[in-house]
């Protein structure tokens, strides 16, 4: 690949082929929609149950909560967009033995196999996790200044790298071990817990959340940010372990393929 225009131009051409092959298959949509809103639903109800009495959660307000919980949600329907179709892939190029076509491919194998397929069936979890989101914003009573609005995208978008580097690592892993795809439903449903503010937990897991899986990083702090409660090490520190998380991904796929026994070989 030639520079970042080469790319776009190849984003275009696998996306627009995933489309098309999965719009044969129209119900999915409104089957991954209801999916969505009878989680939503489910996450609201238990949610709600914290904040009898008037309570609140860890420090946090109803409308506040909404966001974090909008940012969950928002970044569980990219999983189901990008990271679980793909990653899933590479686990089975890698059992079937064709990543060798991968890998003679005259483009980056990390972006081939990272980007190739896009599912629109995550899209309405994307869609429905941002309008609660802005939604907590609003009710919150914040008013957002541009910047802000550019540190709360910032910040959100390394939560989204942070997230897609822990699920390559684990794909990556298939290169050693078959049983991966167990391994990343675990990772998934470890995540469940960035649903709430990560304040809301007793300190032991506030610690695990923070330093062995940073939940904390994936959701409370893109909220925080959004709602001008983060102060600026903490947004320094989220986008600082997005940063390594990425780069150490890139390392490990290239430490992995050294071990990767070609199917031709």
């Amino acid at each position: 690949m030639d520079g970042p225009s080469a790319a776009a131009r190849l984003l275009r051409r696998f996306w627009s082929a995933s489309l098309a092959a999965e719009m044969e298959y129209g119900m999915n949509a409104a089957i991954e929609l209801l999916s969505v809103l009878g989680n939503l639903a489910g996450s609201l109800f238990v949610l709600s149950l914290f904040f009898r009495d008037g309570r609140n959660l860890g420090g946090w307000s109803w409308d506040q909560a909404l966001v974090v919980l909008g940012i969950y949600t928002l970044l569980d329907g990219l999983t189901s967009t990008l990271l679980q179709p793909n990653l899933g892939a590479l686990v089975t190029h890698v059992q079937k033995g064709t990543l060798d076509f991968v890998l003679l491919k005259p483009v980056d194998s990390q972006f081939w196999l990272s980007l190739r397929i896009f599912s629109p069936w995550g899209l309405p979890g994307v869609a429905v996790g941002g309008v609660l989101m802005i939604a907590g914003v609003v009710r919150a009573g914040t008013t957002p200044t541009p910047l802000g609005l550019a540190i709360g995208g910032l910040v959100l978008l390394a939560a989204s790298l942070l997230l897609y580097s822990l699920w390559f690592v684990l794909a990556a892993t298939s290169i050693w071990f078959v049983k991966v795809w167990n391994a990343t439903e675990v990772l998934r449903a470890t995540l469940v817990a960035g649903r709430y503010p990560i304040s809301a937990y007793p300190a032991g897991l506030r610690v695990l959340f923070t330093f062995v899986l940073p939940v904390a990083f994936l959701t409370t702090v893109p909220a925080e940010a959004l709602l001008g409660k983060a102060a600026a090490p903490v947004v320094l520190a989220g986008l600082l372990v997005a940063g390594l998380a990425l780069g150490a991904s890139r390392l490990f796929w290239i430490f992995a393929l050294r071990f990767y026994t070609s199917a031709s070989s």
